[in-house]
């Protein structure tokens, strides 16, 4: 699986829930509000723009919004609700792709880093923000935390969401720091509908060192985009990095 056959046409027109899930106000504003203030009063790109679901309402609190995106079919969503004058889109890798302008803010939301699959380019895409970013910049990351804790010996699934009409599951590859995750929907009939995106996952640690060899130093750490504290319990943190002011 490639990233362009996963973020297909399909995908693109099912990807928004205005008002639930990713789109739920409690999870929206508190993002939106966090970044405002990271930006500073500059512009902000976004890599992995995506349909919009964070750059159409940061724009809308006056934030100038750039996004790099790698699927044409997500960018056309996007468009139904924002034209090129008010968020402009690059198509192609966030790992090497360049906007123009400079920016006071690089952002990566949802996990999407762990979309690009080795270390290798997970380092390109620190060094790509560094690229684009003023003196005193920063580049914020939201990811989740491996669940390896989970992992029993011998056992390589965990299942991490089960409701009425959805079962969430992923597939560890310990080895080479992969994993897939399964989106099982069903309702009353005897069909499911499957959906899969690989990923490789990153210890803060590690994201850290990326951090390091880009040029970035750790600013702060959360668990969420409200200020929680980050501790061993947590799933998942929101990581600020900044580009020293002289550099």
């Amino acid at each position: 699986m490639n990233q362009e056959e996963i973020w297909d046409i399909d995908a693109a027109q099912r990807y928004d829930t205005p008002g639930t899930g990713m789109f739920a106000p409690e999870i929206l504003r508190p993002t939106v509000d966090r970044l405002a203030e990271l930006a500073g009063g500059g512009a902000a790109l976004e890599f992995a723009i995506g349909t919009g679901r964070v750059a159409i309402p940061l724009a809308e609190r006056g934030v100038p919004v750039t996004g790099i995106e790698l699927s044409r079919p997500m960018v056309r969503q996007l468009r139904t609700r924002a034209d090129e004058a008010a968020i402009p889109v690059i198509v192609g890798d966030m790992a090497t792709s360049v906007a123009p302008g400079g920016f006071t803010l690089v952002y990566l939301v949802y996990n999407t880093i762990s979309n690009l699959l080795t270390q290798a380019e997970q380092v390109e895409c620190f060094r790509n923000a560094a690229r684009h970013l003023e003196p005193g910049g920063r580049f914020v990351i939201e990811l989740w935390v491996p669940e390896l804790r989970k992992l029993p010996p011998g056992q390589t699934a965990t299942v991490w969401q089960a409701e009425p009409g959805y079962i969430g599951l992923d597939t560890y590859d310990v080895l080479r720091q992969h994993v897939v995750s399964h989106h099982f929907r069903f309702d009353d009939t005897r069909q499911a509908r499957l959906t899969r995106s690989p990923h490789r996952y990153i210890w803060p640690a590690e994201l850290d060192l990326m951090a390091q060899l880009a040029g970035f130093e750790l600013e702060s750490r959360h668990a969420d985009w409200c200020g929680g504290e980050f501790t061993a319990e947590s799933r998942s943190h929101v990581s600020v990095y900044r580009i020293p002011p002289s550099r």
